[in-house]
């Protein structure tokens, strides 16, 4: 039994996706680290989360009956940091140091000394195996909190992805929400030409589950989503979020190149001036 809710209202989501993807840029930018690409598809998602969604109480990060989140792209987890430092887990002057020595940030999301992040990720695939098994346990001991897994289009081609669909869809878990942050580019090509995905919605729909698609950059829609679940008792939820690889800065946008690439001088004072002049 839920036992504290905290009130999140009032809190305008889309502000705080812009502050995530500037603090993004800027912590990718000093320590030299890349992933702002994927950083920047995910912004909308973790600002509607962080936002207006997930049951989580900065004063209290152990909170049993929390909601939990696992970026299972722990590649982008510079976002992560930054929303957790926006809702008042830590100070966002922390967010500096970055992906540098002797730093509790690291590249890929960890735990380790980072009060709000539930898992260390990064090795693709494995995030939602771990959600499934918080979300089980949850079932088992009779607690009311949910697990959403956040992950990226490219672990789809992972097979331990599939494993943990099964094993949901078997388990009637519908305390479990899987977000894919569908932009269709992965490390080095896009999704179609790697391993194509479609028909995408109809396999998750054939594994049992429920699916939902959405814009994921239209925080309406994904708020609709995402208060609604599950989309249907006894079945685990997947929110499909059409996204743009880069969003919010030109020549980032769709573009392979930022995956891997740090935005240095001349292309990180336009990067930030567009994403500064957004609204």
């Amino acid at each position: 039994m839920l036992t504290r809710r905290p009130n999140q209202s009032g809190l305008d989501t889309s502000a705080l996706a812009k502050r995530i993807r500037v603090h993004a840029l800027k912590m990718t930018n000093a320590g030299g680290s890349s992933h702002v690409g994927a950083v920047l598809s995910m912004a909308d998602i973790l600002g509607v989360l962080y936002g207006a969604i997930l049951r989580v109480d900065p004063e209290a990060p152990n909170w049993p009956d929390r909601d939990r989140f696992i970026l299972s792209k722990g590649h982008a987890g510079a976002g992560v940091y930054a929303a957790l430092a926006e809702r008042g887990f830590f100070p966002p002057e922390q967010l500096r140091t970055h992906c540098q020595d002797g730093s509790d940030f690291s590249g890929h999301v960890s735990h380790k000394g980072v009060p709000g992040v539930e898992l260390s990720t990064g090795s693709l695939g494995h995030g939602l195996s771990v959600g499934t098994g918080m979300a089980y346990g949850a079932k088992l001991d009779g607690r009311a909190f949910r697990v959403f897994v956040l992950v990226s289009d490219g672990e789809c081609d992972e097979g331990s992805t599939w494993e943990a669909v099964l094993f949901a869809a078997h388990h009637r878990l519908d305390n479990v929400v899987a977000i894919v942050d569908y932009n269709k580019i992965q490390s080095l090509a896009s999704v179609s030409e790697t391993l194509e995905l479609e028909p995408f919605g109809a396999k998750w729909v054939s594994f049992g589950w429920s699916v939902v698609e959405v814009n994921g950059h239209d925080h309406d829609a994904l708020k609709q989503a995402l208060t609604l679940v599950p989309a249907e008792a006894g079945r685990p939820t997947v929110v499909i979020a059409h996204t743009t690889k880069g969003k919010g800065v030109s020549f980032m946008e769709n573009a392979v190149l930022w995956h891997y690439r740090t935005a240095k001088g001349e292309e990180f004072e336009r990067a930030m001036a567009e994403l500064e002049e957004a609204p």
